[in-house]
């Protein structure tokens, strides 16, 4: 009688529909996209150095044939607008443009919110301090990840003169640049402790503006971290859950390129 009744219940149990934890929401088709980039125009801002973008327009018209047709030239540096920072740009051997690994420009990403520090001083500098605050707010960076550095610097865009701290243009330009960036200490904990993916930031270079000896780009950069300058909207992002995709011009031997980022944000 007793065997007989636990059989009945192993029946029973099996038939009833299995209680499967929630799916948490699928990101790609309930999340929104967020344009990350500056569009390139006459209005892009280079380095004081660089040459700026050029379009030509070799055709907008309406053909013999009855049909339209478009199409332009252009020529830019590497670095301008929102650009890619190839690990060779200040490492000799690292990756090229064309070679760094798919993986290090796609993945989860962390928003750092500095913009109450940059707008008290236009030469701040994220430090570990700040990255080490971060956390006990919004939990460990886990390895693998992008960050992105908010300061607020582009909503200066595309006045020059605001977000470069100078209109000039030349070695004149150079030195009166002003804009926050990140600390070398702040580079190499990334680099080393965190191990991430790829480091962007809103303003014209990882390294602050009055920065000579750009170590921040020698120390990211050597450990093949690239990085992503003159991000847009970072404020459309959250602190976490965020998914970049940076996908810049695959050019050959290139110390960098112009850069198409976009995330996926999880919808409110």
């Amino acid at each position: 009688m007793y065997r007989r009744s636990f059989v009945m219940l192993l029946t029973a149990l099996a038939c009833r529909p299995q209680e499967r934890p929630a799916r948490p929401p699928d990101l790609l088709s309930s999340g929104t996209w967020v344009d990350l980039s500056h569009e390139f125009s006459s209005e892009t801002i280079y380095w004081p150095t660089a040459t700026p973008f050029d379009l030509e327009v070799v055709s907008a018209q309406r053909t013999p044939a009855g049909f339209y047709y478009a199409a332009n030239d252009f020529s830019t540096s590497e670095h301008g607008g929102t650009h890619l920072d190839a690990p060779i740009h200040f490492a000799e051997g690292k990756h090229t443009t064309d070679q760094i690994p798919l993986d290090r420009l796609v993945g989860t990403a962390v928003v750092v919110d500095l913009t109450a520090q940059a707008n008290a001083d236009a030469d701040y500098r994220l430090d570990v301090p700040a990255l080490e605050e971060w956390e006990r707010a919004h939990g460990r960076i886990p390895d693998g990840t992008i960050v992105l550095v908010r300061t607020g610097w582009s909503d200066r865009w595309p006045d020059k003169a605001r977000y470069l701290g100078t209109a000039k243009t030349g070695a004149a330009g150079v030195a009166e640049l002003r804009f926050p960036g990140i600390d070398s200490a702040a580079a190499r904990w990334l680099a080393s402790e965190r191990k991430v993916k790829a480091v962007g930031i809103d303003t014209p270079s990882i390294d602050y503006g009055r920065s000579t000896t750009f170590d921040t780009h020698q120390i990211l950069l050597g450990a093949n971290v690239p990085a992503f300058e003159n991000v847009a909207h970072l404020d459309r992002l959250p602190p976490t859950g965020a998914y970049v995709v940076a996908l810049p011009m695959k050019i050959k031997g290139g110390s960098g390129g112009p850069l198409r980022i976009v995330a996926l944000v999880p919808s409110p």
